[in-house]
């Protein structure tokens, strides 16, 4: 295939991807933000006032870039994880990879359309922030590229967990039992360096902890993890995905059950 021709594959795919969630929007953008105004409501208004502040800052804007960043992992993962198993289901993938489109136009595909879902939430939950607090982003950079990086991660990690899922139930266990749980133990709802130093050190191993502290460091400049090292291990873990993703297509893994 040319490039023109790749364009126009990857375009295909990303436009259904798009398309998908935009026609059940009810279903995919309105839950997030309808859930994250309740965080706002209970977390930051009703327990932050009793809390104080956190890290310099109020409790209100201490949780929201954690908050905006759940949503966007929640999302991106959620789309790619429903997306893929569906066309699996429903035995249109493998039509997709004996096709002439290269693998990583498919992969890329399906994971540009779960990053478009989560920026999407993300910024409908940002908006929602600003009717309870104010946010001033100090680093354009680093909040762009966590949230793209961080919803390529996410997309990649759906996808894998679609190839080995066997049924619709087996999509929700992964967030059930692993991304919520390191989700509300990454530093969401309070500051790393409050805890004791065994802990401190336990929550290095959670790799969400470096997700949300880079991108609370883009939009508050406070970070409780060294930017550098948190935007490093997020790119590494990225790209580790993206190998094991791209050989689970190439074998065919999950369609020959």
């Amino acid at each position: 295939m040319n490039f023109n021709q790749l364009c126009v594959a990857l375009y295909t795919l990303v436009h259904k991807e798009v398309r998908r969630f935009m026609r059940i929007w009810p279903q995919t953008l309105l839950p997030p933000a309808i859930t994250m105004s309740l965080y706002f409501v209970i977390f930051g208004n009703l327990v932050g006032s009793r809390i104080g502040q956190m890290g310099g800052f109020s409790y209100m804007q201490f949780i929201v870039p954690g908050l905006i960043m759940m949503a966007v992992i929640t999302n991106s993962y959620a789309n790619v994880s429903s997306s893929y198993f569906s066309a699996k289901f429903q035995k249109s993938i493998e039509e997709l990879i004996m096709s002439p489109v290269p693998l990583h136009m498919i992969l890329w595909g399906y994971v540009i359309g779960g990053v478009c879902r989560g920026v999407l939430v993300g910024i409908i939950v940002t908006a929602m922030s600003l009717f309870f607090t104010d946010l001033y982003i100090t680093n354009w950079f680093v909040t762009i590229y966590t949230v793209l990086i961080t919803s390529l991660l996410f997309s990649l990690g759906g996808l894998i967990n679609a190839v080995y899922a066997k049924s619709f139930d087996d999509i929700s266990i992964i967030p059930t039992f692993v991304l919520t749980p390191l989700t509300y133990l990454g530093g969401v709802f309070y500051a790393i360096s409050a805890l004791t130093p065994f802990w401190q050190n336990l929550s290095l191993i959670n790799p969400i902890v470096y997700m949300v502290n880079a991108f609370r460091f883009g939009i508050l400049g406070h970070s409780d993890v060294n930017v550098s090292i948190s935007l490093s291990v997020i790119t590494c873990c990225c790209i580790a995905l993206y190998g094991i993703a791209y050989y689970l297509l190439s074998r065919g893994s999950g369609m020959r059950e």
